[in-house]
């Protein structure tokens, strides 16, 4: 409303200034400090409305309704100049989440790089303890027995062992980069690096400032470590792997655009593992999201409200009052005219809702039936297709003429036959930006390659896929931001509320703890299941 009034105080003022110059520029004044205040509304909406929802003119619903029928043009009609509009706040964001992604990336390989030295540290200190001794004072040192050479074996296996776990456990590749530090990881990084030093100083104070002369002792001394290094790794597998299998929450993830929602259980996950989990599963459970889908309703609003004229309704009033004020009895006529201006104007309002339900009913109608039109065509066209193109068996290549084409060429044979049918209703069902040409004849060269019927070929185009369907040029969405009120590094509670946020959309997320199920026992005796055939005289038997 105030953006209405603001919109129609100007027409007033800029129609009252053609007649005066002083008060002309009584009103430049009004409308500067009218547009200064709209202005600074318009930003502060800008900058708190989700950028998933592009501001839509008039270029684009007309761009929306006036399409080509040229395939080409047709698969690069919908692009992200045509779908989002760029402002300079939002290529200062684009540049800012540039720098950002090379920030996280170097966060990445530090962490990797303090990884393989605290990791070679690790391995290396068994080493160390038995090795020093021979270097520093081998003249003094014990003959080894054959329980020491034992030793030295199980010390091998042991840290071979080790290896493998610490590169199963820790060299994984990364899923994704967490905003935050993972707790427990770290935790066992510090109590590694801990136990080592306490191991070296002891090792430094009791045995080289002694140099002690009993290596069956010092090779103990380094099997302990090692044992203990292996007891940490346990500990390890408990914390980071077996903690989270048994689930304690459900998490409702909802799409903010369409509604999309899906359901997840999980273990006790801080907030930023558990984001993790649930874009992991979002590519693979949530349809692919289609902008195009969300703009009939906008273009339908434009529409309406293209047709209405806006006036100040208040600016009217206190002219018309003041008017009749001056007259004998305004008082009582500028009241009544007020409350029958404001009753039309209700009355008014009404009749456009209760007729827009209306217009919303017969236009998903026309298009549903569009729709089944479009695909009936396409289904008829696919399978002629189809027909023409038969496996040949190797006996028969060997006879066939130069006429053999690979499933390249005969996919690029047959499209033709179906493009304009394809395209149309691509076109119809608003997914012409999610399938370009050269995808649908590589899709078609596959169909072909592996023997599949026309109806395996239509299935990605008659029905909405998963985001990791489509390339990833489609997915709108690869760097996210973890919106929380509560640390991410905390763990999941009943009642955490979070978001992920992307460029177009952001997923609300929604926890609840799992009830606890009480179970109760009620023995039924197997002799009990004794029955009596009730007769009336009505029946047959």
């Amino acid at each position: 409303m105030d953006t209405e009034s603001t919109y129609s105080g100007y027409s007033y003022y800029s129609g009252r200034s053609r007649g005066s110059h002083r008060h002309g520029e009584r009103s430049r004044d009004r409308h500067k400090s009218r547009s200064k205040e709209s202005s600074r509304s318009e930003k502060s909406v800008t900058i708190n409305a989700p950028p998933a929802e592009p501001l839509l003119g008039e270029q684009s619903v007309r761009g929306e309704e006036v399409q080509d029928d040229n395939w080409g043009e047709t698969t690069t009609a919908v692009t992200g100049t045509s779908e989002h509009s760029l402002s300079q706040e939002d290529i200062v964001r684009i540049s800012k989440d540039l720098d950002d992604s090379v920030g996280l990336d170097c966060k990445r390989y530090l962490n990797v790089a303090l990884s393989v030295i605290l990791g070679l540290v690790v391995l290396l200190t068994p080493l160390a303890f038995l090795i020093l001794p021979h270097l520093l004072w081998p003249d003094r040192l014990r003959t080894c027995g054959t329980a020491c050479e034992g030793l030295f074996i199980s010390v091998a296996f042991k840290l071979l062992i080790l290896l493998l776990a610490v590169w199963a456990l820790f060299f994984r590749p990364p899923r994704a980069g967490l905003p935050r530090i993972f707790v427990f990881r770290a935790l066992l990084a510090t109590l590694v690096l801990l136990f080592v030093l306490s191991y070296w100083l002891f090792y430094g104070v009791r045995i080289l400032d002694s140099q002690d002369e009993d290596y069956q002792g010092i090779v103990q001394y380094a099997v302990s470590l090692v044992d203990a290094l292996l007891f940490i790794h346990y500990l390890a597998i408990v914390l980071l792997e077996l903690r989270q299998l048994q689930p304690f929450f459900s998490l409702c993830v909802t799409r903010s655009t369409d509604g999309a929602t899906q359901h997840y259980n999980l273990g006790q996950l801080s907030i930023q593992r558990a984001a993790v989990v649930i874009l992991e599963n979002y590519y693979k459970d949530f349809p692919v999201h289609n902008p195009a889908m969300l703009t009939a309703s906008k273009s339908r609003a434009a529409k309406h409200l293209a047709g209405l004229k806006v006036y100040n309704v208040d600016v009217f009033q206190m002219k018309l009052k003041a008017y009749l004020l001056d007259s004998p009895g305004g008082n009582n006529a500028a009241a009544g005219i007020a409350q029958s201006q404001s009753r039309a104007m209700i009355a008014a309002a009404a009749r456009r809702r209760d007729s827009s339900h209306n217009e919303l009913y017969y236009e998903e109608a026309e298009h549903e039936r569009r729709v089944r039109k479009r695909r009936a065509r396409l289904v008829v066209a696919v399978e002629e297709a189809f027909t023409h193109i038969c496996r040949m068996q190797e006996e028969e290549q060997k006879k066939a003429s130069g006429d053999v084409m690979d499933p390249r060429e005969a996919a690029q044979a047959i499209f033709p036959s179906m493009a304009r049918a394809l395209q149309k209703y691509l076109r119809t069902t608003r997914q012409q930006h999610l399938h370009s040409m050269e995808s649908i004849q590589q899709h078609l060269a596959f169909c072909i390659t592996n023997n599949m019927t026309p109806k395996a070929f239509l299935e990605s185009y008659l029905t909405t896929g998963p985001t990791l369907q489509y390339g990833k040029d489609r997915w709108l969405a690869r760097q996210w931001t973890l919106i929380s009120e509560a640390s991410v590094t905390s763990g999941l509670k009943d009642g955490t509320i979070f978001l992920l946020k992307c460029i177009d959309f952001s997923l609300v997320v929604t926890t609840k703890k799992i009830p606890y199920i009480q179970l109760a026992e009620e023995f039924i005796d197997p002799k009990s299941h004794k029955f009596v055939l009730r007769l009336q005289s009505e029946t047959s038997v």
